[in-house]
């Protein structure tokens, strides 16, 4: 299928995604708690600066404001009935903001986890997952998205749900898992075993990869674990900007513009073709970030020693990949609810 992304992978050797939606909503006045997606439709001006703030900095592709928008999480606020519109206002406003940057600039629509553990360890069916998933991707569709883009996702099972949805919606997409329990998934997923479930999907998504995480030498260890499993489409980088700091209150994040730059770079020459920030990434690092892609020549592969070096330390001895470090979870039994 072509489409706006496939033609920029066609020609470009690297990509550079968008940054934080969280924070950088957080800094306009949303308060902890609250529905980020609300927003699309009661304050449109601020999702539209959030969205032009990462095009203005250089970004060729940026999320939508939907990460949270399935029915599982809009119930939490009394809106699962408002799926499909909060998703096409979201998408709506991106295409806006894409078609007027003069550049090619690709829309995707976020698709976060359904916050619903599935079978077997949890109650939420493979059916319901697909029915949820498959909601939200015809809202983004319908608002005018390029891409589908599912992140922030722990288990394989969620993963292929979500797969599926976007292959009923005919749409292009794009998957991310977070590697953020030393080195794995919080359901125990290597960057391995991430290779070779995209493998085995019957709908191939355009690139797939890490994001959030720990802190930015660790998600570039995954990326290491995924070039050295032989992936045959193109991997995505989306780290955080440093590691979470509590301070008067708020979380900060500790990565500077200077060290995302390093990270960006780090990441191109790690085997990323789509590169971006997660948590704490503000235009002032996505600006830092394209500058330095743009200007310091492909490097080697970097190694660990490396990258520690220029980013900080990793969180874990071992990912997992080497057969060292916590074992996978078991899939069976059932999860203790608070």
């Amino acid at each position: 299928m072509t489409n706006a992304l496939s033609r920029l992978l066609e020609t470009r050797d690297w990509i550079m995604a968008d940054g934080a939606t969280g924070t950088n909503l957080f800094n306009m006045g949303l308060m902890s708690g609250d529905a980020p997606e609300m927003w699309n439709e009661q304050h449109p001006d601020r999702i539209r600066a959030l969205y032009k703030s990462a095009v203005d900095a250089g970004s060729d592709l940026f999320l939508t404001n939907s990460f949270g928008g399935n029915a599982s999480r809009l119930k939490l606020h009394g809106a699962e009935g408002r799926v499909f519109d909060l998703n096409r206002v979201a998408a709506e406003i991106g295409r806006e903001v894409a078609d007027a940057a003069g550049r090619p600039v690709v829309v995707a629509g976020s698709v976060g986890p359904t916050g619903e553990i599935m079978e077997p360890m949890g109650t939420l069916t493979h059916a319901r997952a697909v029915e949820m998933f498959h909601e939200q991707a015809e809202g983004l569709k319908a608002g005018g998205v390029d891409v589908l883009w599912v992140e922030t996702i722990s288990a394989a099972e969620e993963f292929r749900a979500a797969a599926e949805a976007f292959a009923r919606a005919d749409m292009p997409w794009c998957g991310t898992m977070s590697f953020d329990t030393s080195g794995r998934t919080m359901m125990g997923l290597t960057s391995s075993e991430m290779v070779k479930l995209v493998g085995k999907l019957p709908n191939q998504p355009l690139a797939f990869g890490a994001n959030c995480g720990v802190g930015a030498s660790d998600l570039l260890r995954t990326v290491l674990g995924f070039a050295a499993a032989g992936p045959e489409l193109p991997l995505i980088a989306k780290g955080n900007a440093g590691i979470p700091k509590y301070h008067d209150g708020h979380i900060h994040y500790d990565g500077t513009p200077d060290l995302m730059a390093e990270y960006a770079v780090l990441a191109r020459d790690a085997g990323a073709t789509i590169i971006g920030g997660c948590c704490g990434t503000m235009p002032d690092h996505l600006a830092k970030m394209r500058e330095a892609l743009e200007t310091r020549p492909r490097g080697d592969r970097p190694t660990l020693d490396m990258i520690t070096a220029a980013l900080g330390g990793l969180s874990s001895a071992s990912d997992g990949t080497d057969g060292a470090g916590p074992v996978a979870r078991e899939r069976s039994g059932r999860r203790r609810r608070d």
